[in-house]
């Protein structure tokens, strides 16, 4: 199918994805939400998981649902295995399987390293990786178990690790966060071994995006300006950027990458303070 784009947000409006049945962790909010939507808009059925916020999660709902696909949010802890287990349960049950596993569901606690509480580091890694691998774990039961669908897609499965450009680059006051997406490269690369049963596992690293987890960096034009020393392409991104990679990720139209990570950074991962020197 064709695609357009609403030059008025962006957004890619083809429906590449009819039919299939996807979950977006943590889709209340800023990328999340932003990737629900646009799932939504490509044809999928969504489930909208979230944490806290569920007014917010009701709102991301009813725009999904005036698309004529099917949605429904659910409250979850991905870092809670009985959670996350009874999550696809319910999801399997409700929309009888599951294609598109989107883990994205992630925080911060900040300090420096010399500061950083065990706690700080352990919510952060519970989170941002644990919750990733038991999300594709079980979004990955249910694809061997039910097989490709010609008709639906051309893989069995499709799992998307919401990574970050601090996969790659150093982060000091971080180290909780970069070691996280770093774990998240890792598990992305080693759960690609799942190639031959044709689950397609790959990541999705935004750079700098205008979401409220960030927005201290870019809210003011000081702040903006600061930013944009480290982004070649001379904007700082929106959620609908990370969305619309995420239905191409998702979409037999990329069927054939498997085990790769998509940097959407607008060039942050070149290091452009090398380009005057370093």
């Amino acid at each position: 199918m064709v695609g357009n784009v609403d030059e008025s947000s962006g957004t890619a409006s083809a429906q590449f994805l009819r039919g299939q049945k996807a979950l977006v962790t943590g889709a209340n909010s800023g990328i999340g939400m932003a990737t629900a939507i646009a799932l939504g808009r490509a044809g999928a059925d969504v489930v909208v998981n979230y944490v806290v916020g569920a007014d917010a999660a009701e709102k991301g709902v009813a725009k999904i649902k005036d698309f004529g696909v099917r949605a429904y949010a659910h409250e979850a802890d991905v870092s809670d295995e009985d959670q996350v287990v009874a999550m696809v349960a319910r999801m399997v049950e409700e929309f009888g399987t599951i294609d598109i596993m989107v883990a994205n569901a992630g925080l911060q606690r900040d300090a420096p390293v010399l500061d950083m509480t065990l706690a700080q580091w352990q919510k952060v890694i519970d989170v941002n990786l644990t919750g990733q691998f038991l999300c594709a774990r079980e979004a990955a039961k249910e694809f061997v178990r039910r097989g490709v669908v010609p008709e639906v897609s051309r893989s069995a499965g499709k799992i998307i690790c919401m990574s970050s450009v601090h996969q790659v680059v150093p982060w000091s006051g971080h180290v909780n966060y970069a070691s996280s997406k770093g774990g998240v490269d890792m598990l992305m690369d080693a759960r690609s071994g799942a190639g031959p049963q044709r689950i397609r596992v790959n990541a999705v690293a935004p750079g700098a995006i205008r979401t409220p987890i960030n927005r201290d960096a870019w809210s003011t034009p000081e702040a903006e300006a600061d930013l944009l020393r480290l982004i070649p392409y001379g904007r700082v991104g929106d959620p609908d950027d990370i969305a619309n990679a995420v239905v191409a990720v998702a979409s037999d139209l990329l069927d054939y990458v498997v085990g790769t990570t998509l940097f959407v950074d607008g060039g942050m991962t070149l290091f452009p303070g090398f380009a005057t020197g370093g």
